[in-house]
């Protein structure tokens, strides 16, 4: 079950992580390089060097749950960020579509309505 929602904060790490880390290896990684504490209830977002692996770590208040996804084949497109920031914040529409696979870098809303005032 997908237990995450628009109510979190997601941040994908802008440097490619080691897979094989698990709950503490990756904890390691938030409060080395963000510097920030794992439990503070925000889900952080982990790709791996070649793209085709990702890992989601998130405190639900009690425990990690860890989120893991492989690509048989393809890669995960993430947005150009630049690595010494450690992290850029996502959407979750914005995460959504990299789990799914669309590319996030061009995305822009198109208008679902006419205001009344636009013909005054």
């Amino acid at each position: 079950m997908f237990g995450l929602t628009t109510t979190h904060r997601f941040y994908l790490c802008s440097k490619p992580a080691d897979m094989r880390k698990g709950f503490n290896g990756l904890c390691g990684l938030i409060q080395n390089d963000l510097s920030t504490s794992p439990t503070d209830g925000s889900v952080y977002i982990f790709i791996n060097k070649t793209r085709h692996k990702v890992k989601l770590l998130h405190w639900s208040g009690s425990s990690f749950i860890m989120y893991y996804k492989r690509l048989e084949s393809g890669t995960f497109e993430i947005p150009y960020c630049d690595q010494k920031a450690g992290s850029i914040s996502l959407s979750y529409l914005q995460l959504v579509l990299l789990i799914d696979g669309v590319s996030i870098t061009d995305i822009s809303r198109r208008k679902r309505y006419k205001s009344v005032l636009e013909n005054v």
